[in-house]
C-alpha cells in the first residue's frame, strides 16, 4: 500500500513539473536524486560495515551478553506472560540492545523473530483469537517504536553525509527524546493492563 503512495506522489510531481512548463527541472531534480542517492546509499553502507564490526567485537567481548543480562530483568517485568529463556525473549533482548545502540536496521530482523516467537507462543494459550495480536505483542510494538537510542548512529551518518558541521550534536537530544518516548510507552504498557 505504501509504494502506491510513492508512486502517486512521484506521478504528481512529474506530472505538476510538465504542466508548469518545467520539465528540464523535472529532469534535472530525478538526474540530481539519483546522484544523492547513491552518495548516500555510499556512506549507509560503510557505516553499517562499521557498526557490524564494532557489534561483532561487542559479541565476542560479551559486551552484548552484559547488555542482555542487564535488560532481562526489565523485560521480564515488562512481559511477565513470556517464560524466561524463552526464544521470544531472547529476540527481544536482541532488538531491544541494537535498538539501543541506534542499529535500528540491524534490529528488525530480531524484531520480526520476536514477533513471530510471541505469536507461537499465543498458539499455545488458545485465550487469544487466531490471527489477532496478543498484549505482549502490542507492548512489544509500542516499546519497539519508542525505541531508546544512547547511540543515533543513522542519523549521525545523514548529518554528516549532509554536510553538518557538528555531526555529534544529536546524540544529546536524541537521547532525551528516546528516553522520554520510551518511558512513556513503559508507562502505557503497564497501565492499560490494570
Amino acid at each position: 500500500m505504501l509504494h502506491l503512495l510513492w508512486e502517486l506522489m512521484l506521478a504528481v510531481g512529474i506530472a505538476y513539473g510538465f504542466i508548469a512548463g518545467k520539465p528540464e527541472a523535472v529532469g534535472a531534480a530525478v538526474i540530481s536524486s539519483a546522484r544523492e542517492a547513491v552518495a548516500l546509499s555510499i556512506t549507509m553502507l560503510g557505516i553499517v560495515a562499521l557498526w557490524s564490526g564494532l557489534m561483532e567485537v561487542a559479541q565476542a567481548g560479551g559486551i552484548l551478553k552484559g547488555l542482555e543480562k542487564l535488560l532481562a530483568a526489565p523485560v521480564s517485568w515488562l512481559f511477565p506472560k513470556v517464560p524466561k529463556g524463552h526464544p521470544a525473549q531472547k529476540a527481544m533482548l536482541l532488538n531491544i540492545t541494537a535498538n539501543m545502540l541506534g542499529l535500528g536496521w540491524a534490529a528488525t530482523p530480531a524484531g520480526l523473530l520476536a514477533m513471530k516467537e510471541l505469536a507461537k507462543l499465543e498458539e499455545e494459550r488458545p485465550s487469544v483469537p487466531k490471527g489477532s495480536a496478543s498484549n505482549a505483542m502490542c507492548d512489544f510494538l509500542i516499546l519497539n517504536v519508542s525505541s531508546l537510542q544512547l547511540i543515533s548512529v543513522n542519523l549521525i551518518a545523514y548529518r554528516s553525509q549532509y554536510g553538518s558541521a557538528a555531526p555529534m550534536a544529536i546524540v544529546l537530544p536524541s537521547l532525551a527524546a528516546t528516553a522520554v518516548s520510551t518511558a512513556v510507552a513503559v508507562l502505557f504498557c503497564k497501565v492499560h493492563k490494570s
